[in-house]
């Protein structure tokens, strides 16, 4: 083994090692935080949809109740009087479905015949027993009900309120129902979420005879889904395939590249009164500021080790030869100098080195000295003298 060629390079392997590895933690450590960032905003969109959701049936029933209640409504539905009720909430129908997203409003009677549907009056007296047990439970329990529904017009969220007499006469009930496009819409404009609604083909085409055909065509099936409404269908289309969409039973996440761009894609069931799930929900957000910063984190992890690598093994070196091999060797020329009998020489200037080298050039000073004063003494002992 020679120290002078073994030593740095086991120092410099060593440091190369140590280095590396710490880079690596600190990339696996950025990673783990990139990772809980991205599960935080999958938090934050889970929230803003479910927070939406749930506004949007509070808003249904709000409505539903308030026109449940009026003396009107009462009065109305004690005769079934239809023209009565078309003469008295038709224009307000109007004005609800052209400027917030009221797709749908319908009266009934127990347990669940249509009496008369706002968005399509010549359509009535249909049993809704099978097809809408929200409207069934409201009539049973005389007590007001929301959620996720598919009706003859379409899948919407429901807000239904029965109505009853003074006497407390059970007379029927009353249903708003939210359109999903204006509130996906709505979402895409204040948070930047591009959103979907995607409907069980089987009960949507049994239930939905009224829908818009285009929304069933075949370039909206996905598996046994249908895209009823999105706010980007070509950007969901790679996003949410029939595999996402075969196993949603509870809230799932997952992220995914397309067109050039990295997306964090939320699923969310929906489901009808009775748990029976009907549908999902997908959002989707850009996740390339994350995922940008990730690479960029490793690239500069990449050079700061590169940069400390070539550092410490500079400073290795340096320490190594200067501080320990230099006056190594200048102790070993002096002693080997001294071996042949040549005249010892001063050491150079040693006040540089560290001072566990100084303890031992101090030892070949004395040395030196010892020898000069012997040659003092002994003339003939210097080289050129003779007896």
């Amino acid at each position: 083994m020679r120290f002078g060629r073994d030593a740095p390079a086991v120092l410099i392997a060593a440091t190369v090692v140590v280095v590396s590895a710490l880079g690596a933690l600190s990339y696996m450590l950025f990673n783990s935080l990139t990772d809980a960032v991205e599960r935080g905003q999958f938090q934050l969109m889970q929230s803003i949809v479910d927070g939406a959701l749930r506004d949007a049936e509070n808003k249904a029933l709000a409505r539903a109740e308030m026109v449940a209640g009026l003396p009107a409504t009462k009065r109305l539905m004690a005769t079934r009087d239809r023209d009565g009720l078309i003469a008295e909430y038709g224009a307000m129908f109007a004005g609800q479905k052209a400027r917030h997203g009221v797709d749908q409003a319908q009266f009934h009677v127990p347990p669940a015949t249509s009496l008369l549907r706002l968005n399509n009056p010549a359509l009535f007296g249909d049993d809704l027993s099978r097809s809408r047990p929200m409207v069934v439970a409201a009539n049973r329990e005389r007590a007001s009900r929301k959620g996720f529904a598919i009706a003859r017009s379409g899948p919407a969220i429901f807000g239904v309120a029965p109505i009853s007499d003074a006497a407390g006469t059970a007379l029927g009930s009353f249903e708003i129902g939210l359109d999903f496009g204006p509130l996906l819409a709505a979402l895409k404009s204040a948070h930047g979420l591009d959103l979907a609604l995607f409907v069980e083909g089987p009960p949507l085409r049994e239930l939905a005879t009224g829908a818009d055909p285009a929304k069933l065509g075949e370039q909206n099936q996905v598996g046994r889904f249908v895209r009823f409404s999105a706010t980007n269908a070509t950007l969901l289309q790679p996003l949410v395939t029939a595999a996402d969409l075969a196993a949603v039973n509870a809230p799932a996440h997952y992220t995914r590249e397309t067109q050039g761009n990295f997306y964090g894609v939320l699923l969310l069931p929906l489901k009808n009164a009775d748990g029976v799930s009907l549908g999902v929900i997908a959002a989707a957000r850009d996740f390339n500021g994350t995922r940008i910063a990730a690479g960029e984190s490793l690239v500069w992890q990449i050079c700061f080790s590169l940069i400390a690598i070539v550092l410490l093994s500079g400073l290795i070196l340096i320490v190594i030869r200067g501080f320990l091999l230099a006056p190594l060797k200048q102790v070993g020329a002096r002693l080997a100098a001294l071996s042949a009998g040549e005249a010892a020489e001063p050491m150079d200037d040693t006040s540089v080195y560290p001072a566990e080298m100084r303890t031992i050039l101090g030892f070949y000073e004395r040395i030196r000295a010892r020898m000069s004063r012997a040659d003092a003494r002994t003339p003939a002992s210097r080289p050129g003298s003779h007896p």
